[in-house]
């Protein structure tokens, strides 16, 4: 029996967790062997699982990264515990995903894959593999991870320090021990990234490019007491939904397009925090985050629009969530955002046009949500089903070990 492993900061919580325990479940079924490897937080929806290190060994390796900026060099000997376990399950194929997250420590983990000489699959769902310090650096407009990271301008930004620049001697040890592995496939959700993969240090490997997918038994048009639990009946609602809302995920934007709402209109943003719940405008409400889905999907449905300023992103989740359920989307043009959208079910807007966002915003309330919802649901359901793209992993899981017995 074939054998995956998944290595994950965590397991079926957030966009990267589901997209584990996802990929397990369908392994399972299909009778692959499958096991977790997470660092964080507890593990859900997956039987199967190995927790490296403990949550002082993640505590450790914060202070290290906040003094040193070692982000990825501390938790050795939670490394040093996970590379036996490894040795004792003998996987046929080792599948990364999110490797930094305060968990483990990728000199000690490459160096065991080299000498393995084990297929390795590796889904980059941002840029840290390829920089010296930041995850991304479209916010600020940053190139120097093509040749050589150094003075870092997202020093305080994720994985924040607070004293130390290491960026300069984090590129290097990181292009050492990234490159000349002789089975690495890497895997990016967007045809941007896959895009930046071939001008970083990266660039000898072959990039195959799977969309992230959704599960559309959850994400689809859903009715709820949503606009009269908040006496919005009547208004053309407008969603702009986040993990943490930031500066990266356009915050501000919203901030600024409700001083423009006529007085029908409302913005409803999913993910503020309680400070920035209280100081929120009239005209948008805000609701703290949410795990729960069902209630997600319930909002997505309820409102005419989603809007998504994103300065910096991958291939967000959270646009094809709303097309599952059947709500055009108008983004920005960032990063791998646009790649989920045609002209029948949403707008794409040059990054940082705050007028081009409100004229976007007006074309679809001209139109009305009703234009769009057809082609929206026809556009999740052909190309982002999860079940489908998550196939194409085993797809690839077969090829790499089309020898095993």
């Amino acid at each position: 029996m074939i054998h995956i492993l998944q290595i994950n900061s965590v397991c079926g919580i957030g966009s990267t967790g589901r997209i584990v325990t996802d990929l397990h479940s369908l392994l399972v079924s299909k009778g692959y062997q499958s096991t977790v490897a997470f660092g964080r937080d507890i593990a859900k929806s997956c039987e199967q699982t190995i927790r490296i290190g403990s949550s002082l060994d993640n505590y450790l390796h914060v202070a290290r990264t906040r003094l040193f900026d070692e982000h990825g060099f501390g938790s050795k000997n939670a490394t040093i515990k996970l590379i036996t376990q490894i040795r004792a399950l003998n996987p046929d194929v080792i599948h990364l995903h999110n490797l930094h997250g305060y968990y483990l420590h990728i000199g000690l983990l490459f160096e065991y894959l080299k000498q393995a000489n084990k297929p390795v699959i590796w889904t980059l769902h941002d840029c840290w593999t390829f920089t010296g310090h930041c995850s991304h650096f479209e916010l600020v407009g940053c190139a120097r991870w093509k040749s050589q990271c150094y003075d870092c301008p997202l020093k305080r930004e994720y994985p924040k320090s607070l004293l130390v620049d290491n960026s300069k001697q984090n590129y290097i040890r990181k292009k050492r021990l990234f490159t000349g592995i002789k089975q690495l496939t890497i895997v990016t959700p967007s045809k941007w990234l896959a895009g930046l993969v071939h001008l970083s240090f990266l660039q000898e490997y072959l990039v195959v490019v799977i969309n992230n997918g959704i599960d559309l038994t959850v994400f689809k048009p859903t009715s709820s007491d949503f606009r009269n639990r908040y006496q919005l009946q009547g208004n053309f609602l407008i969603l702009g939904v986040a993990t943490v809302f930031g500066e990266n995920k356009g915050y501000q934007y919203f901030i600024d397009l409700a001083k423009q709402l006529r007085t029908d209109e409302k913005i409803v943003l999913v993910g503020v925090t309680e400070e920035q719940r209280k100081e929120l405008p009239p005209e948008i409400i805000g609701i703290t985050k949410t795990h729960d889905t069902k209630a997600l999907a319930e909002i997505y449905s309820a409102v005419d629009l989603f809007v998504n300023p994103t300065l910096e992103d991958n291939f967000p989740t959270t646009n094809l969530e709303a097309l599952a359920c059947g709500t055009p989307v108008v983004t920005f043009n960032t990063g791998g955002s646009p790649e989920c959208l045609d002209n029948t079910c949403g707008l794409v807007v040059e990054r940082c046009d705050l007028p081009g966002l409100a004229l976007a915003i007006e074309t679809v309330r001209k139109k009305s949500k009703e234009h769009y919802t057809t082609n929206c649901r026809k556009r999740a359901n052909d190309l982002f089903d999860k079940n489908s793209r998550f196939a194409e992993y085993v797809e690839l899981y077969k090829s790499l070990t089309k020898d095993v017995v």
